[in-house]
């Protein structure tokens, strides 16, 4: 028995068949994840199947015609395709513009390195409404963009930047750019740059490098870092409402519309469950098509 246990014990030192604290430590994560998102999720889908009444705010049924009503409506159509549209257009802008400093960070050796990265972290230590509380002073009819403007002689009337989907998409971009910026130095910082000396000694220039050496290699941090933006860009809440005003809808401020203010939480179940949904799909197919863009990128390459 002992000679059993000690070489038990060794196993499990060593790797091998021994105990193992993973499943230990896997099976209660997963129970809180079921117990505290899994169970309020399906909750939340059974609601989406009853129905409204005004007086009895809801009426136990199990119906889809609250999903039938959204397809139905062009009005909600329109708010899906807006958000869409916003949160593709943001994560454009986002990779577009987290790129060169992501480059920066990952192959700069200055002793400023660190202080860098506080810098791009520190917005995220900001809520994201006072962040939209700066845009507005900014942006405002009074704001220092306008009076700026008019300092100059540029403009002498005031030029309408706040609840325009022109200060959306700035003010989400804002928010979501620290990920992207992350992301991308992550990847960045693993690929070596003997890789693009050796494009450079080949005679290749710095956009033949750009285009056939480094950004090939960074498509998984792309992939990464998109999907996440992607997915916080779909779910923005405060600063569509605050930098969008009242006549610039998405999905967020229109199912909060419907839990809060019409106490339809049937429908709103539906919106919810419609908005996850289209994230969801959204993503699998643009990493999907991206992952696959990058598999035939390297069977090329190994061709040639």
């Amino acid at each position: 028995m002992t000679a059993a246990a000690a070489s038990m014990g060794v196993a499990a030192r060593r790797g091998g068949a021994g105990f193992s604290l993973g499943p230990a430590l896997v099976i209660p994560a997963t129970l809180l994840v079921l117990a505290f998102l899994g169970a309020p999720m399906v909750l939340l889908f059974r609601y989406s199947l009853n129905r409204y009444s005004p007086r009895d705010f809801m009426i136990d049924a199990v119906t889809f015609e609250n999903y039938v009503r959204f397809f139905a409506d062009p009005y909600f159509i329109g708010v899906l395709g807006t958000t869409v549209q916003v949160a593709a257009l943001c994560t454009l802008v986002s990779v577009l513009a987290a790129f060169p400093v992501a480059y920066l960070l990952a192959r700069t050796d200055s002793r400023w390195k660190s202080a860098l990265v506080i810098a791009v972290v520190f917005p995220l230590m900001v809520g994201n409404v006072v962040r939209a509380a700066g845009w507005m002073a900014l942006l405002g009819n009074d704001g220092a963009v306008n009076a700026t403007l008019r300092w100059l002689g540029i403009v002498s009337e005031p030029i309408r930047l706040m609840y325009t989907p022109f200060a959306v998409i700035l003010g989400i971009v804002a928010v979501v750019l620290p990920y992207m910026i992350l992301t991308l130095q992550s990847v960045i910082e693993s690929i070596g740059r003997d890789v693009e000396e050796a494009a450079a000694n080949l005679g290749a220039g710095p956009m033949t490098t750009f285009r056939r050496v480094l950004l090939p290699l960074s498509l998984p941090g792309i992939i990464a870092g998109g999907t996440l933006v992607f997915i916080l860009c779909m779910n923005a809440y405060a600063t569509p409402v605050l930098l969008g005003g009242p006549q610039f809808k998405m999905m967020a401020p229109a199912l909060y519309d419907q839990f809060a203010r019409t106490t339809n939480w049937p429908f709103g179940a539906a919106l919810a469950f419609i908005l996850m949904t289209s994230t969801l799909v959204l993503t699998l197919v643009g990493t999907t098509l991206l992952a696959r863009r990058m598999h035939y990128r390297k069977l090329d390459a190994a061709a040639r």
